[in-house]
């Protein structure tokens, strides 16, 4: 199955390497390191790597690749998710997953890595199950782990590996019985310069929070299930009496998972929150100006909040003098990234930023056109209009607090800007001045004396 997972940064350094049936040598990260150098982008590197003998199968996260080195047929998607839960047990420890932390903390990741794989195959995956089996590690723990020489495994074998529900811990029990659930959806969509949808699509995932004695057993479900493709599920769910009756029935794990992941693919159910109305110029040998309105669109009532506007503007501009009437906008000199923090916006007053680019000496009217990328977030609004409809418990005779929250945020949202440039064209005995954009359209055309 997996026979070792290296981590790998930004920088072509192995963070950190593991291996179980067998010692694979670094060299063969060199396949790796030839493919992440020839890509522009560290997310364009490919998931899947053919080298031989092997597969290099990789997952990004925070700068960061897990690279995991397979020699037998394995389902690709089968490992991605195994990096995928890697990456999260981390979190669950330490809050991030980052090159710094995973040195700090390297003793409690090796501990991690021999509990959830056994000899290359996936062991021990959840967090609650490996929280029994290796304490978090915290200060006082450190420092007696230190005077005494043990480590944070436990000598005790966590009670859910006795049952028949391996990812749910026996015996459970608290004071207060509460079941949470968090309806989370992203927004992928690109939005022409006359604010049409080109492409709209969601990813959406149901987080959940759960804190119920006993062994209950749950159902949940929708008003408009029919809504989700591609959908993935937790082992806990029973998916056959999804299939017939479009349920999610399930015995959950203790603590923090996500139950379910889907896809909603569709431009007529896919709302657009926010829209972005823009007009930028540039004049040759002058510079440019700029003028930026944001603003709600299908929001229901909702504020739309944690707004951010970001442009990598062409090279040849120098530098942009901004006025916001909201927020704050920032013009990084190096990058040529423009940074408009809005926050939240209020429906009475629009948010606008106007402003002058310069060019560089000499510089033409650029021939690109810049794209915004938006960053956003609404409470309590599911963007497919995927709602939950009742939860009911069997098994156990109290009642539950319950409670269900919808957000939506933008994934890889972006606008599409177009540049108008004037340039001044003399002839023999007249001058025109010519307002173009970059596309080749031309808008309009003077002539004066």
């Amino acid at each position: 199955m997996i026979e070792s997972i290296f981590l790998i940064n930004g920088l072509g350094d192995i963070v950190m390497e593991k291996h179980w049936a067998s010692a694979i040598p670094r060299s063969i990260c060199d396949y790796f390191f030839d493919v992440q150098k020839s890509a522009s982008r560290p997310e364009d590197v490919p998931p899947v790597i053919p080298v031989p003998h092997n597969y290099l199968i990789n997952l990004l996260r925070n700068n960061l690749f897990f690279v995991a080195v397979i020699s037998s047929e394995v389902p690709p998607l089968f490992v991605i998710e195994f990096l995928q839960r890697v990456v999260h047990i981390i979190e669950e420890y330490f809050g991030e997953c980052k090159e710094s932390i995973i040195k700090e903390q390297h003793v409690v990741v090796y501990e991690l890595l021999d509990e959830m794989l056994d000899n290359g195959y996936p062991l021990a995956t959840e967090s609650n199950i490996l929280k029994e089996l290796i304490k978090p590690p915290n200060l006082f723990r450190t420092i007696t782990n230190t005077v005494t020489g043990k480590s944070n495994v436990s000598s005790i074998l966590p009670s859910g590996q006795l049952s028949n529900v391996p990812w749910r811990r026996a015996d459970v029990k608290y004071a207060n019985n509460e079941a949470y659930f968090d309806v989370v959806e992203e927004v992928d969509a690109i939005i022409d310069k006359m604010g049409g949808t080109v492409m709209a699509e969601i990813h959406g995932y149901i987080d959940c929070c759960i804190r119920l004695s006993g062994n209950p057993d749950l159902t949940l479900s929708f008003i408009n299930p029919r809504l989700c493709d591609d959908v993935s599920f937790h082992p806990c769910v029973r998916f056959k009496k999804w299939e017939a009756e479009r349920v999610l029935s399930f015995v959950p794990p203790d603590g923090n998972f996500t139950l379910m992941s889907y896809h909603v693919a569709s431009n007529n159910i896919v709302a657009i929150p926010i829209y972005v109305k823009h007009n930028i110029i540039f004049r040759e040998g002058t510079g440019g100006k700029m003028d930026l309105t944001v603003g709600p669109r299908t929001t229901m009532g909702k504020t739309v909040e944690n707004v951010v506007l970001e442009i990598t503007m062409p090279k040849s501009v120098l530098n942009c003098t901004l006025t916001v009437t909201q927020g704050r906008a920032s013009f990084d000199s190096v990058t040529r990234v423009l940074l408009w923090d809005i926050g939240k916006i209020d429906p009475t007053k629009l948010p606008g930023c106007k402003g002058s680019i310069a060019l560089q000496s000499g510089a033409t009217i650029p021939s690109s056109n810049p794209v915004i990328n938006v960053r956003f977030c609404v409470n309590q609004l599911a963007a497919s209009g995927l709602k939950v409809n009742r939860l009911d418990m069997y098994g156990e005779r109290y009642k539950p607090f319950k409670g269900v929250k919808y957000i939506t945020k933008a994934g890889q949202f972006q606008v599409r800007l177009t540049i108008v440039g004037t340039t001044t064209v003399t002839a023999a005995a007249a001058t025109f001045d010519c307002d173009y954009d970059r596309l080749g359209l031309i808008a309009s055309a003077t002539t004066c004396d």
